[in-house]
């Protein structure tokens, strides 16, 4: 790698580093949106409303998951298996998938998934947290919520998951090889 690449790179970094700081600083400015306590269903299919799931915790961060029939979303959740403990020290983490509960329970059990997880089948949580499209097309992502004093529930910032995002670790590995990530996507089995 010549000199310049490398200042060029670093220089990049350093702008991704100051745009990242910003971002997380708006994100902490924005005003906090008030949600509905939305029924869900917990994996042995009883009700659970959202302001159950925050496990003593103020503050809960929830993984909007499309489902077992999305290899992508499975990456994700498989890669916050390594990251479950430390996340939950510090928030509740529960994946919300768009299966139901029973197809949720058996792919979380297959997949070894050490965390909670619950399905927002049919119940609108997802279309009004912007995770569903108006066709009811699922879109992977994550908000976070924080429980006030009267025990209400209101969202305090969420994101998008895709290739390259912040929040699974593989894509940015890959993008330190020569071809970046290549023709290469998530597999459910790699036996």
């Amino acid at each position: 790698m010549s000199q310049t690449n490398a200042d060029e790179i670093k220089s990049l970094q350093m702008q991704i580093h100051e745009l990242k700081t910003k971002l997380s600083s708006a994100r902490r400015d924005a005003p906090p949106e008030p949600v509905e306590d939305f029924e869900l269903r917990s994996a042995d299919g009883a009700p659970v409303r959202l302001s159950e799931l925050f496990d003593g915790k103020d503050d809960l961060l929830v993984v909007h998951n499309m489902g077992k029939s999305c290899v992508y979303c499975t990456l994700w959740g498989d890669g916050f298996t390594g990251f479950a403990q430390h996340l939950r020290d510090r928030a509740a983490f529960v994946l919300c998938s768009n299966d139901d509960p029973e197809t949720a329970r058996a792919f979380a059990a297959e997949r070894g998934w050490n965390y909670p997880v619950v399905s927002g089948a049919g119940s609108g949580f997802a279309k009004a947290m912007g995770f569903m499209s108006d066709t009811g097309s699922p879109t992977p992502g994550v908000s976070a919520f924080k429980r006030l004093a009267d025990g209400s529930v209101i969202r305090t910032g969420c994101a998008f998951f895709g290739p390259g995002d912040d929040f699974c670790s593989p894509w940015p590995l890959f993008d330190l090889l020569g071809g970046g990530a290549g023709e290469w996507s998530p597999q459910y089995s790699y036996d």
